[in-house]
This record gives C-alpha cells, structure tokens and sequence, in this order.
C-alpha cells in the first residue's frame, strides 16, 4: 500500500457519500433486529442481503480471507469478531456491529453499539463505557478541520476521557484508516497521542475515527484459532464507535452520519 494519502476531489467525495449513506441505512436498520437470541450469523446474514439488495458489495467479504460481510464484536471482543451461527446473543450484552460497502467504485465504513434487550438490561459499567466511547469519537471529529494534525484527533480522545475521569484502556494495535477507492488507504489514524504530531490535514483527505476502548487494559489479544478476533487481554469490556469523515475546506463532514448517529 502507498504511503502517500490520496486527496479525493470533491466529485469523488459525492460518490463517496453513496457508499457510507448505505452504511448508515443498514446500521440503523439494525437498531430493530439486534435481540436476544440472535445468533450473529443471523447478523451478518441481513448485512449482506441489504448490502446486495442496494446494488452494492460487502467490503470484508474475502478481504485479506476475512470470511464474512461484516464484524461482530460482544462484550470483550474488541474488533473483527467473525459471525456463527454458534455465537447467540444474550440480554445484557453489549454488541459492536461493524459495517463496511463498496458501491459505484468506493467504500463506506462505520460501526455502532447496541445494548442487546436495551440499555435497560446492561450493566451500568457496559452502558458507560458504551457512550463514553461514542463521547470520545465525535470529541475527536471536533477536531478534524485543514491545519489540523493527525495527533490532534488521539490527543482529543485521551483528553475526554481524562476530563470525565476515566481510566480506561484505549486500543493502540487497531486504528483507523484512510478509505476511497482502496478499502484501507494511508493515513493510519491513532486514538491515543500526542496533539500537534503527525500529518497536517488538508481538504479532501477521507478517513475513518474508530476508538476501541476497554474497561481494563488496552492491551489485546488476537485468536489463535481464527486469526482474526480481537479480545482484551484482561477479559474486560470493549466498546467502538466508527465513522467515516471527509475533511473540508471549513472542518469536515461525517459521511456515515445519519438522524441516529
């Protein structure tokens, strides 16, 4: 992969917004179908046929042999969890499902929790977790604006959580990424860091904000098995928000945006 970062024009980021308004649709539309009992591969199951039905194609299918068409991650799994039929959900979990779509020659990319039977039935520790996580990305989309810096966007994260006094462990092996016609594209985005380090954002550059943050430590642990899931070292819960966000000439624009997230 380049390492230079492909600024896209603004006809570019129009087809783009197609792409991540699908996103959006089939990650609002699981807000209904997420319940107890609901094996994951039930999940991924509607992913694809949505995906399909728009005239578009699932992003993770067969990427790098990944062999679904989106991410399922409960609990303390923090990322890249692979839908069964043998993982069934239960009340009081806290599930991230992560949604990726190439149409019309780009792709989209978000993810969202869901607090499987309600808020209602999680744990107190889950529920804040869960949207101290979602605080924490869109104080980093704040920052996002030409002149800024990539570490800008870790800095801001790390300073949310240290204002609202949490300890929490934020992911530092997974991070987000540029996107556009290449599913991964440079720059890598960092969630934790130092502000005014790294690449100077400049209109035109598209990437992902994607925190994974962890009630323990931020340390991980990948599956022997699958080579894929991601869980916390520690068993603790993880949460993850993701958007994708195009950089403008005034701040930026939340492609994955839709009136529930």
């Amino acid at each position: 992969m380049s390492e230079e970062v492909k600024i896209k024009t603004a006809d570019e980021i129009n087809v783009m917004r197609r792409a991540c308004r699908l996103v959006a649709d089939i990650l609002d539309q699981l807000g209904d179908f997420i319940k107890p009992d609901l094996c994951t591969e039930e999940i991924d199951r509607f992913v694809h046929a949505k995906t399909l039905a728009a005239g578009a194609s699932p992003s993770p299918l067969g990427y790098r042999g990944f062999p679904k068409s989106c991410c399922v991650s409960i609990n303390e799994v923090v990322c890249h969890g692979i839908p069964s039929p043998f993982v069934v959900l239960k009340k009081g979990d806290i599930v991230n499902v992560d949604v990726s779509c190439y149409k019309d020659g780009f792709h989209g990319d978000s993810s969202r929790m869901y607090y499987v039977g309600g808020e209602e039935a999680c744990a107190p520790a889950a529920v804040q977790l869960v949207e101290a996580t979602k605080g924490a990305l869109y104080a980093a989309i704040d920052e996002v604006a030409p002149g800024k810096k990539l570490g800008d966007i870790g800095g801001a994260i790390e300073e949310y959580l240290a204002k609202n006094n949490l300890k929490y462990g934020i992911v530092r092996e997974y991070t987000g990424h540029g996107i556009g016609r290449d599913f991964h594209e440079p720059p890598t985005v960092l969630h934790y860091g130092r502000r005014s380090a790294g690449l100077t954002l400049k209109e035109g550059m598209v990437f992902t904000i994607e925190p994974m943050i962890n009630v323990g430590t931020y340390k991980t642990v990948l599956s022997k098995l699958d080579k894929w899931t991601v869980r916390t070292a520690d068993g603790s819960l993880s949460a993850q928000w993701e958007h994708t966000i195009a950089v403008t000439k005034n701040g930026c624009e939340v492609l994955t945006k839709s009136s529930s997230f």
